[in-house]
């Protein structure tokens, strides 16, 4: 019913706008005019269309308009409307004194234009800063709820917001652990960071286009899967020219983590006093770990070094030692550890087939 309504107000207020716009016409246009109420109608048809357009683009924002606000939280609508409110009040009364300085007649335009480019930008303000600090609003509202409590006590810490290095992004696995949760917080990734990845799906360098391609296609999906939490950062640095350098530098200035796999960066970071979140170091930590007596099913794929090894790998990749696995070389098979050695080069676990071991 809103639908129709919306459509019918517009073809109708634009169809009086068309109906009473003859009036405006000077009067040695109207003197040529033999049929002035014909030229009404016609005039008012012609905007009944315009407004019939109009309408139907309306009623087609208004329900896009419904359908994000019911997506919408009713604390981010709350906040947002006091950022607002907020805005527009500082901004009334920042622009107020300008209506009072004397201006000739000829620019009394810029007093209007001042007050709608004011409240605009002011209005804005308020709800970035409502996005922003929203959450401590809330706490203001309700200073009595558990987590006003143990924001107070200090038990309760904001997530950080996290700083996304450009090999981060190309590996993917960063997608795979927003998708589980297990990151949280904003995601900015900074525009020379974007402009990486640009430069590397230009290059002629075929490997690192189609890294630089992969990159810009995973962020795509990111943003569009989170939108809320991933956000594109428009700050660049003049006097810095190293991507690396700038990242650093940035995630210091807002007081962030970098996340990235990048060893080099994290080293260099880790000298600055910079917190890192190395995507590496969270997969070594994820890894099973397997304690001698445990069993787990193996495909051998290769002979070993010794007489009689047979040689397998885990998923993460880890390389597991078999004795007397030989003869199992292109079979599953079910092992039990004996024991693991951790080297400069990763994790080895030994084994034996479990058949020998019962026996």
């Amino acid at each position: 019913m809103i639908d129709v309504i919306i459509v019918i107000l517009f073809v109708f207020a634009v169809a009086g706008l068309g109906f009473g716009s003859v009036d405006l016409l000077p009067d040695s246009a109207l003197a040529t005019v033999t049929n002035i109420e014909a030229l009404r109608w016609i005039i008012g048809s012609f905007g009944a269309l315009i407004g019939l357009v109009v309408g139907l683009t309306a009623q087609n924002l208004y329900r896009r308009l419904e359908e994000k606000i019911r997506q919408t939280a009713i604390e981010v609508i709350l906040t947002r409307s006091v950022g607002l409110a907020i805005g527009l009040l500082i901004a009334n009364l920042m622009l107020a004194p300008i209506f009072l300085f004397p201006i000739p007649e000829q620019l009394d335009f810029i007093k209007p234009l001042t007050a709608i480019l004011g409240s605009l930008i002011f209005g804005f303000l308020g709800v970035t800063l409502a996005d922003t600090h929203g959450r401590t609003f809330l706490r203001l509202i309700n200073p009595n709820s558990i987590e006003s409590i143990l924001v107070a006590e200090g038990t309760l810490k904001p997530a950080t917001t996290k700083v996304l290095d450009t090999s981060a992004i190309i590996d993917g696995r960063i997608e795979e652990l927003l998708s589980t949760g297990f990151i949280e917080g904003q995601i900015i990734i900074p525009q020379f960071v974007l402009q990486e990845l640009q430069y590397l799906a230009d290059t002629a360098n075929d490997q690192k286009r189609v890294r630089g391609r992969r990159g810009l296609d995973i962020l795509k999906r990111m943003q569009e899967e989170y939108p809320e939490q991933i956000v594109i950062n428009n700050y660049d640095y003049d006097d810095v020219y190293t991507v690396d350098a700038k990242l650093v530098r940035f995630t210091q200035e807002i007081n962030g983590v970098l996340l990235t796999n990048d060893y080099n960066l994290n080293k260099v970071a880790d000298l600055q006093k910079v917190l890192v979140l190395n995507v590496n170091d969270l997969a070594r930590a994820v890894r099973p770990i397997y304690l001698p007596g445990d069993t787990l099913e193996l495909k051998i794929i290769k002979q070993g070094k010794e007489p009689e090894q047979g040689v397998g790998y885990l998923e993460d990749g880890t390389m597991v030692v078999v004795e007397e696995g030989q003869e199992y070389v292109g079979g599953e098979l079910a092992v039990i550890v004996t024991s693991a050695l951790q080297t400069s080069a990763g994790r080895m676990i030994f084994a034996k087939p479990q058949t020998s071991v019962l026996a």
